[in-house]
Parts: structure tokens; C-alpha cells; sequence
């Protein structure tokens, strides 16, 4: 069998990176730069070992400049430089990576560099003709090197003037892609992908005034230039959280989001070493009634390098509510470093960032509940959005989970439980949990409620429809019904009934009355009960599955809203009212008086609109 080796047609690579190896032609910019702080890192690496003789110089910042009239654009740093040897080997060789030979050599020094795959430098031909490396390394008695390439294989290489340690890399742009050469485009891409790299990164200078006052009181002012720096090397998720105050985290997320004017309600310091690194700072913005989840709100850095704003694959879609950053070298990227790549590292990350959330909440609940409770309205939405979509989560965060009664106290399902047991556990030995989704618009039947000793809960956010499915189907012992699912002596079903003061016959004309009202509307369920006298003469219910559903479905845009609602019709058969209905001998006033309790009971459930509440409105009138 024959061998041989797998050979490359290099006449073929520029083409592939050109077009097809960045996901966006911008990142040319971030590969760069990055390669920069790469050699200014490994500088400050060998000499921290002493391996590198002499001053480093206070000033080992990154420039980034445009010359208009030559367009070309220019990123130099002093950094460790490269010789000859080492410009033939990592240059001219694509994807032969000097950062993992650097990683490899000082792995037990906690060297950090950013680049991986050796392929950064060729992106720079995305947008240029041509490609010059002016660079002298930091080696004793090393000689300057010049390198140029017009994006084909032929290069120069030869002997350069650079007369200090470091490497300039000058792009000659191409004529599609001038946009590279517009001050505030790269200033953009500046602030997008290395706002927070480890070494400061200059690009142009900022004019600042100062105003200086002498002995006789004369203000004098004066106007001076300093380097303009774009980022913030020291970003404070790269800090130990008791390094930080408030304070430092609050004006962090201004930094992060400078155009909100809300600050966050509290935050989660990432802090992982093992068995993974992940570092960063998740913040809980308001988010009132809101679940959107931003997609654009979390950046994913990789050793403080923009990676992306997308982290669906990272964290579980409940915390894509949250603000803020994380920064892990262990995210698995693609080459172009763009978006990631699936992996059980992804996943073992994702379910500690879930656990790590959850542990801070419960923590908070457990120390300051009260404070927790103050925050409840903010924080409760995406508690609960968390719990419907994630199973770990909500095996802790059920414990924590608040609910919140009519008097405005918060409890835990397990407290509420306890403290309506004997009041609202129904004969089948189910504790009956009652709420309203609608305080103003139940008020009637919450007020019912209230009257016979029962607890009523408030579940009125938008994620509530689903929040009630997942609390029945998750908690054998109870049972949830909306105060307006049925009248109130039956939403705790007891054994006990009360008697109707009418006779069997009497019942079946008083129904036939409102039979009459409805005529062949399938949507209305006519009955009637032995109620108290005290209650109303004629109530409306909603079937407690149906209106879920219904909850649900107009939740989820399926339209079940614009459908005809079906409800139960309750006439109180022991009502005063429902006698005198029975002895009116004309039927004229019998079928007002009819008409007049039905649109009564439609309007307490907000359900009487239109041309039907205002003959309403005038027949009340004439009546009184």
C-alpha cells in the first residue's frame, strides 16, 4: 500500500482566507491588535523571568493609526519583536502558531496569550493590497526585519530600519474597502472588540483643557493633547470580588451599558479555576413584566478578547435576561474565533454559570429576605421564567419562589400551604390554592374569597399562564383555581351542601328564564345552585381548564383570544331576587329583569362591551 503526505496548494490559501475563513471581514481589526498585546504579553512574561535584559519602558501600549494619503492603516506595539529566523517560521508558514509554542514553553507561569491557531495575521488581506512588517526583536545584538506580501505567496524579506524593540504592521487598503480608513469606523471597531484587552490600546490623541489661576486671581487656559486611550485594561471581572465595591460594579455597567439609565438591581461575580477558567459579572437589570430575552445583552471575551454578543450555546436561554460579561479561555471557538463550538466544556460551563445564579438567589433569600421580597417584582419574572425552562434550576429555585397574597405578604409554596390547609383543602384531601390574574377586574369574586377566610394570590405577570400549568403538574398535594372558576362555596369543594328554599320545578323554570336569555348560544352553560342569600342572585364562572388554555394560547400568539369565551351561568336560587323573578306574572318585565342580572354578572367579569353595555347603561338609567 502506498504512502505519501497530504500537500497544500499554497497558491490556493489567500483566496480561502479572503472570503471564506472570518465570518466578518471587521475582524481583521481584533486579530491585530490582539497580536500586538500577544507581544507585549510575552514580553512582560520573559521579563518577569529576566529573560529580557534592560528597562521595558513605561509605555507598552498598542497604537492604531490612518494615514489618509497614503491609506494605510498601522498597528504597532512594543512588544517582544521577531527575527529573522522567527518571521520565516511563523509568518511564512500559515497556521504555525507562535502562541502555542510560547504557551508551551511557559505553561507553568500562567502566560496568557490570546492568539491559538496562527492564522490572526493573514486576515489583515482581507482588506489590503499589500502587507508590510517593519519589526526588531527584543534579543540582544538582533537586527530590524522587513517583510512585505501583495496577498500571493511571493514575499520580501529582508533587512529593515526599525531602530526599537517591537513590530509595526502597515496595511496598504484596498480600494473596497476604504470604510478601514475612516477614523470613526476603526474607532468603532476599537471599542466593539478590544475595549477591554489587558494592554492599553492608542488610537490618536484627545485635546484637554486646564485652567490654572496665578497670584493676582487671572485665569489662564490651557489647551493640551494626550494619547487617547480606547479601553479599559483592567475591567473589573477580571478583579477579586473583594477588591470591588458597589460602587466599582454599578459604574462597570455603566461602562458595559452606557445608555441605560436603570442600575441593576444586584449582581454575580464569576470566579471559576477549576475545572474550568471562567471568569465575569452577570447583572439583574429590571425587568418588571418582561421576558424578552435580549440576545446582545451578555459578551463572550476570551482572555478579555470580544468574541461575541450570541451566547445561546453558553448559557441556558432563561439567563439571556441578565446583562453583563463572561470571559473564559476554555470556551471552545472556531478557528476565526467567531462563535463556538459545541463541546462537553460548553455544557459543564453552561450548568455552573445555572447552579451559580441559583446559589446567589438562594443565598440572598436566606440572608436578607426582606430585601429579597422588595425586589420580588423585578426579579420574580425571570425566577419564574427559569423554573419553567430549566430543571436544575428549578429543583433550587422552587425554595425560593415567592407568592404573593392579597394583604401584599410573600410566601413560599410551602409556607402558603401550611398556613390554608385547614381553611382550603378540599374533600379529596387537595390543598386548593386560589388566585387572580386581575385584581381590578376580580375584584368581586376575590372579595368573596376573602370574606370566607381564604387566601388569594396574585399571578398577573405575563409568564403567569404557564408559572400556574407548572405548579398543578409539579406538586401533587395542591391544586390552583382562578376565584373566578366557579362560585365561591364550590372552589374548595367541602361535603357539605346548602339547601335551595325552591322546589325541583321551580329551579327548572328559573333556568328555563335564563335558557330563554342565552337561546342556542353554546358558549354559555346555564345552572342552578343553593347558594347564601348574601350572594349575588346570578353569577358568571369560567371553566378553570378552558381559561388556562386560553391564558396559554394567547401567551404563545396561537389567537385563542378573538374566540367566543365560554362560561358557566350560576343563578342563586336561594336569592331573594330568584323568587320575585318566578312570581312576575308579566313577561315583559320578567325577561328585562332577566336581561338586567345577566349584563349585571357580565359586567363584574368585564365581559358586558360595546352596543351591549351602553343599552345597559341606558335601561339602569330608566329603571332608576
Amino acid at each position: 500500500m502506498q504512502q505519501g503526505q497530504i500537500r497544500t496548494d499554497v497558491e490556493n490559501i489567500f483566496p480561502i482566507i479572503k472570503k471564506f475563513l472570518y465570518s466578518d471581514q471587521e475582524i481583521f481589526l481584533r486579530e491585530l491588535v490582539a497580536n500586538a498585546v500577544d507581544a507585549t504579553s510575552k514580553l512582560k512574561t520573559l521579563s518577569g523571568k529576566g529573560l529580557v535584559k534592560g528597562d521595558l519602558g513605561d509605555d507598552l501600549r498598542v497604537e492604531v493609526s490612518i494615514d489618509k494619503d497614503a491609506k494605510t492603516l498601522t498597528i504597532s506595539d512594543k512588544g517582544i519583536g521577531m527575527t529573522k529566523e522567527e518571521v520565516e517560521e511563523y509568518i511564512n508558514q500559515v497556521a504555525f502558531s507562535s502562541a502555542q509554542n510560547f504557551l508551551e514553553q511557559h505553561k507553568d507561569d500562567g502566560a496568557v496569550v490570546i492568539g491559538n491557531f496562527g492564522l490572526g495575521f493573514y486576515s489583515a488581506f482581507m482588506v489590503a493590497d499589500k502587507v508590510e512588517i517593519h519589526t526588531l526583536s527584543h534579543q540582544e545584538g538582533a537586527a530590524p526585519v522587513k517583510w512585505e506580501c501583495e496577498g500571493d505567496p511571493k514575499y520580501k524579506l529582508g533587512e529593515g530600519d526599525r531602530t526599537t524593540r517591537g513590530t509595526e504592521i502597515t496595511l496598504h487598503i484596498s480600494e473596497d474597502a476604504t470604510e478601514y480608513l475612516e477614523d470613526h469606523r476603526i474607532e468603532q471597531l476599537l471599542k466593539k472588540y478590544c475595549k477591554f484587552l489587558p494592554v492599553e490600546i492608542q488610537f490618536g490623541e484627545e485635546e484637554n483643557k486646564q485652567t490654572t489661576t496665578d497670584d493676582d486671581g487671572n485665569e489662564t487656559e490651557e489647551v493640551f493633547t494626550t494619547p487617547k486611550i480606547i479601553n479599559n485594561p483592567s475591567p473589573a471581572w477580571t478583579k477579586k470580588p473583594s477588591d470591588l465595591s458597589d460602587e466599582d460594579y454599578k459604574n462597570f455597567y455603566r461602562e458595559l451599558y452606557p445608555y441605560s439609565f436603570d442600575e441593576p438591581l444586584f449582581w454575580i461575580h464569576l470566579n471559576v479555576d477549576y475545572p474550568f477558567n471562567l471568569t465575569g459579572i452577570l447583572y439583574f437589570p429590571k425587568l418588571k413584566n418582561n421576558v424578552e430575552v435580549k440576545k446582545d445583552k451578555i459578551g463572550l471575551y476570551c482572555n478579555q478578547v470580544f468574541v461575541t454578543d450570541n451566547v445561546e450555546e453558553i448559557i441556558p436561554e432563561f439567563l439571556g435576561l441578565l446583562h453583563g460579561v463572561i470571559d473564559s479561555p476554555d470556551i471552545p471557538l472556531n478557528v476565526s474565533r467567531s462563535y463556538l463550538q459545541g463541546d462537553q466544556n460548553v455544557k459543564r460551563i453552561s450548568s455552573h454559570i445555572t447552579k451559580k445564579v441559583a446559589s446567589k438567589l438562594e443565598e440572598m433569600f436566606k440572608k436578607d429576605r426582606e430585601n429579597f421580597e422588595e425586589k420580588w417584582q423585578d426579579i420574580g419574572v425571570f425566577l419564574k421564567y427559569g423554573i419553567l425552562s430549566n430543571e436544575k434550576f428549578a429543583d433550587k429555585a422552587k425554595k425560593f419562589c415567592l407568592l404573593q397574597t392579597m394583604d401584599d405578604k410573600f410566601h413560599t409554596l410551602e409556607e402558603l400551604t401550611e398556613k390554608v390547609k385547614d381553611t382550603q383543602t378540599d374533600k379529596e384531601g387537595k390543598t386548593v390554592i386560589l388566585y387572580t390574574t386581575h385584581t381590578d377586574e376580580q375584584d368581586g369574586y376575590i372579595q368573596n374569597c376573602l370574606a370566607k377566610g381564604y387566601e388569594v394570590i396574585k399571578l398577573n405577570t405575563i409568564i403567569d399562564p404557564h408559572f400556574v400549568g407548572w405548579l398543578d403538574q409539579n406538586n401533587e398535594n395542591i391544586t390552583l383555581k382562578r376565584v373566578d372558576a366557579d362560585i365561591v362555596d364550590n372552589l374548595v369543594e367541602k361535603d357539605e351542601q346548602q339547601t335551595s328554599v325552591l322546589t325541583e320545578d321551580q329551579e327548572k323554570s328559573l333556568k328555563n328564564l335564563f335558557g330563554q336569555l342565552m337561546g342556542e348560544n353554546s358558549t354559555v352553560t346555564v345552572e342552578t345552585k343553593a347558594l347564601s342569600p348574601e350572594d349575588m342572585p346570578v353569577q358568571i364562572t369560567k371553566p378553570e381548564l378552558m381559561r388556562r388554555y386560553r391564558d396559554m394560547s394567547a401567551y404563545n400568539g396561537m389567537g385563542m383570544d378573538t374566540m367566543p369565551e365560554m362560561y358557566n351561568l350560576i343563578v342563586n336560587s336561594n336569592h331573594p331576587i330568584s323568587a320575585k323573578l318566578l312570581e312576575e306574572a308579566d313577561e315583559t318585565t320578567q325577561s328585562a329583569m332577566v336581561k338586567q342580572l345577566h349584563d349585571l354578572a357580565l359586567l363584574s367579569q368585564n365581559m358586558l362591551k360595546g352596543s351591549e353595555l351602553t343599552n345597559f347603561i341606558k335601561r339602569s338609567v330608566n329603571l332608576v
